[in-house]
């Protein structure tokens, strides 16, 4: 007796139309719109300012005027790993320099041996299916592997030497390790830096708890174990009456996750929006609602970085975003190349940038964002280029747009692409000459790669997506 057919594929198709559709919804245009709230973005801004400065003015001045993209693009390791705490932050960051310097490397190896554009696409995109495994299986959050394919993509253009192949790789490893010493200094000046922001979000999500949302609550008991494993990690050296004062807040914040009751929630709520409010400063003076003793908080450190990553990298739900974002990636370059634009790998890199979301709903947004914020870059690109104006006024323009983007990063990420396209098409314009036609080829292949990666993405919906479809 024949059984029927299974209706796996026809559900599967539904899915991937829905998917589809949500492109146009009303809701993937808000969310794309929406400014949210983040957390303290102005110092880190700065601080990822002041490592593009010190790049690009040392090069101007030291004559390596050709090869200051290439340092400035190694600095961005700066941009990585927000709020992490700095004995996790440390490893992780390294390993975050080591590929950015890798990836260069063997872009610059493939400009030097003169291969065609056809393989660079088709190695680029294994190397970014890489990058971001790697960064996937250590949970190395940030701008993701798209900068280790920029960095690969602009060597893999200007190096026709083997001598120029060594020049880029010095320049985007003295620009990636003062990247790190730059990240890593507040840990001298402000060790509990990252601890009080964890505790801040622990407070705000125990305050937003609604009676009787499981959601809410879910969350908010997220946020309190993630802030008792941050506060946990702070070295022993720097265990002292503040990090009692951090711990003591935990404990205030589950206690009213565990109580749930609206008598107890509403004071909650007055008490914890000041707390957080002064946790998100650089300051010492929080008053916490009672003391603790810290208890077994050798218990509570979590494993190390590498024991972690290792055992993360064999994943299957990892290795199968990887396969599909490589797959994108690929697809999107070979597409921008066959249609004969100059820079097709920006392609491969709107695909990538595209699929590093979170789930559908966070891809789509994320696309709709990066090509909103790429026409507006691309046409203030436009109008600094027509001024002609040298490398110094272009070091400012870039030093500016980096701080301006790092702001406003994981506020919009539309507003923070204005930024960014104006400084990758910057940095482009210090090596090479900048003009419209690579702000319009930067748009064109943004658009294909976007497109490209969320096709890709609805016909490989994750079945627990969804909910994110939802309007």
């Amino acid at each position: 007796m024949r059984t029927a057919p299974s209706p796996v594929p026809q559900t599967r198709a539904r899915q991937s139309g829905l998917a589809l559709a949500h492109v146009a919804s009303p809701a993937a245009w808000r969310g794309a719109l929406e400014m949210r709230q983040a957390d303290p973005t102005v110092a880190l801004a700065l601080r990822v300012g002041f490592a593009t400065m010190v790049a690009l003015v040392g090069c101007g001045l030291l004559g390596f005027t050709d090869v200051a993209a290439f340092a400035a693009l190694g600095t961005l390791s700066s941009a990585f790993l927000r709020y992490e705490p700095y004995p996790r932050l440390a490893p992780k960051l390294a390993v975050v320099v080591g590929a950015v310097i890798v990836c260069a490397a063997f872009g610059a190896a493939l400009g030097a041996l003169g291969l065609t554009i056809w393989t660079q696409v088709v190695l680029l995109s294994a190397a970014g299916g890489l990058a971001f495994w790697l960064l996937q299986a250590f949970r190395i959050t940030g701008p993701g592997a798209a900068i280790m394919v920029f960095a690969a993509a602009g060597a893999a253009g200007f190096a026709d030497t083997a001598h120029d192949v060594g020049v880029v790789t010095l320049a985007i490893t003295v620009g990636a390790v003062f990247g790190w010493v730059v990240t890593m200094w507040p840990a001298l000046l402000h060790p509990h830096a990252p601890a009080r922001v964890a505790v801040a979000r622990a407070l705000a999500a125990a305050s937003a708890i609604e009676a009787g949302d499981d959601a809410s609550e879910s969350a908010a008991r997220h946020a309190v174990s993630q802030a008792r494993e941050v506060v946990a990690l702070t070295p022993r050296r720097r265990v002292d009456e503040h990090t009692r004062e951090l711990f003591a807040l935990i404990d205030a914040a589950e206690r009213v996750v565990d109580g749930g009751s609206r008598d107890g929630l509403d004071p909650a709520h007055r008490d914890f929006a000041g707390l957080t409010a002064d946790l998100r400063r650089i300051r010492a003076d929080v008053r916490p609602p009672s003391t603790t003793e810290i208890a077994g908080i050798e218990a509570l450190r979590p494993d190390g970085v590498f024991r972690e990553g290792v055992r993360r990298v064999g994943d299957r739900g990892i290795l199968l975003d990887v396969a599909r974002l490589t797959a994108a990636c690929l697809i999107a370059g070979l597409v921008a190349a066959a249609l004969g634009l100059d820079h097709p790998l920006w392609a491969t890199i709107g695909a990538l940038t595209a699929l590093q979301g979170a789930h559908y709903r966070h891809t789509v947004q994320r696309g709709i964002q990066r090509v909103m914020g790429n026409v507006v870059g691309a046409m203030i690109a436009v109008g600094i280029f027509a001024v002609e104006p040298g490398y110094w006024p272009l070091v400012v323009v870039a030093i500016v747009c980096q701080t301006c983007g790092e702001m406003f990063v994981t506020r919009n990420y539309a507003v923070a692409q204005i930024f960014i396209t104006t400084v990758a098409l910057v940095l482009t314009s210090l090596g090479a000459s900048g003009g419209a036609a690579v702000a319009a080829t930067r748009v064109c292949d943004t658009l294909i790669g976007v497109a490209i990666g969320v096709l890709v993405a609805a016909v490989t919906i994750k079945r627990e997506d969804r909910h994110h479809l939802a309007a």
